[in-house]
């Protein structure tokens, strides 16, 4: 299945309170497994920079990828942008395979 990058950032405030932060990240998990029941997360990091969280997903096409950005949109998130990945072996082989 397609493995997708979901780069998030919140509002100013919305991170202040642990325990509100982590009902409000529950309830958008409950919604995604709602409405994407075929997505599979393989990973969740709170980041410095940029972005405030970074989810590692598996979705079985674009779409779904676009279902799981606009939820967590709908949900409060600033930004929310579902970036597809390719493993590196993969992409060497996607070079290789280009015309000299």
């Amino acid at each position: 299945m397609p493995v997708f990058v979901l780069m998030t950032r919140l509002g100013p405030g919305t991170l202040n309170d642990a325990e509100g932060r982590r009902a409000a990240g529950k309830d958008w998990l409950k919604r995604v497994k709602q409405a994407c029941p075929e997505v599979k997360f393989i990973a969740h990091y709170a980041l410095l920079g940029q972005y405030d969280f970074m989810d590692i997903y598996e979705a079985p096409d674009l779409e779904t990828a676009h279902q799981v950005s606009m939820i967590s949109r709908s949900a409060g998130a600033v930004t929310a942008e579902s970036w597809p990945a390719v493993p590196y072996d993969r992409f060497l082989q996607v070079v290789e395979a280009l015309p000299h």
